[in-house]
């Protein structure tokens, strides 16, 4: 892309109009990102997990997402991390890890209505996308929001079922002998799973906050960047850096590399000029 839409001439106003304070200010809020999250990991953990040891597992989490398709994500690879750093069973940890995903689907159910809504206002799916596109898209967005709902009952209301799937996993032939090992894991996990969904509402109001603001932050970041370079319609830009990031969670590819970078062309393209989308 970077080769295709290399424009010397635009390159050379580009640096005359460059605002370094905005760039500063993607700095800062990548690291805020990392902190916020770690924070969230130890208020979930209810001081288990210390300011430190929460960043440490964030840090965990965002590198197994690197290098694990989207789809997939690092939460449960950074469950086994965090068992080891912190010599805690992986159930414990896996319910810490887990219940923080569990705040990002509420955070979907949040987002992607305001997100519906916000198409009635603002140009948010991109024209380049057509019709089949548009509605492909918002099909998209109603079937996350149906998986959050079923992901959160499962955690919060139903946790035996994902006890009961595990079971049900590891009777197979080829996944028996790891029966004794997983097991005891799911029981350790249902335990902290239920105890975390008998919280008070104080202890769902404050991690989701933080979850709130670790995806502002996320939304922010391309925001922040790219009205560096360019005046673009800062409401748009922000919505289309939400829309783009929620579609870039079933990319089957590790960290999503190739497909959110498709999905950046196609939603944050046509608000700048061609010269300046690498």
């Amino acid at each position: 892309v970077g080769a295709l839409t290399f424009d010397a001439g635009a390159f050379g106003r580009l640096l005359q109009h460059l605002r370094p304070e905005l760039l500063a200010a993607a700095v800062a809020v990548a690291f805020a990102r990392i902190g916020l999250g770690g924070w969230r990991l130890s208020q979930v953990s209810e001081g288990r997990l210390s300011l430190r040891s929460g960043t440490r597992g964030q840090l965990a989490w965002d590198f197994f997402s690197s290098v694990t398709p989207s789809v997939v994500g690092g939460g449960p690879v950074a469950a086994f991390y965090v068992a080891r750093d912190e010599d805690l069973t992986v159930g414990t940890s896996a319910a810490f890890l887990f219940f923080c995903v569990l705040l990002d689907q509420l955070w979907f159910l949040v987002a992607i209505p305001l997100l519906v809504l916000a198409t009635f206002t603002i140009d948010l799916l991109p024209s380049a996308a057509g019709a089949v596109g548009g509605w492909s898209l918002l099909a998209y967005f109603g079937g996350l929001l149906l998986w959050a709902g079923l992901y959160a009952y499962a955690t919060l209301v139903r946790p035996r079922l994902l006890v009961a799937g595990a079971d049900w996993c590891v009777r197979w032939p080829y996944l028996r002998r790891f029966r004794e090992t997983v097991m005891p894991e799911m029981r350790s996990y249902f335990r902290r799973a239920r105890h975390l969904g008998s919280r008070p509402p104080a202890f769902y109001a404050s991690g989701f906050a933080l979850t709130a603001l670790t995806w502002l932050a996320r939304y922010a970041l391309v925001y922040l960047i790219v009205r560096s370079v360019h005046a673009a319609d800062g409401t748009l830009l922000f919505a289309r850096s939400a829309a783009m990031m929620l579609v870039g969670l079933i990319m089957p590819t590790p960290g999503g590399s190739g497909g959110l970078e498709g999905l950046y062309a196609l939603f944050i393209g046509p608000l700048m000029p061609e010269a300046l989308l690498a």
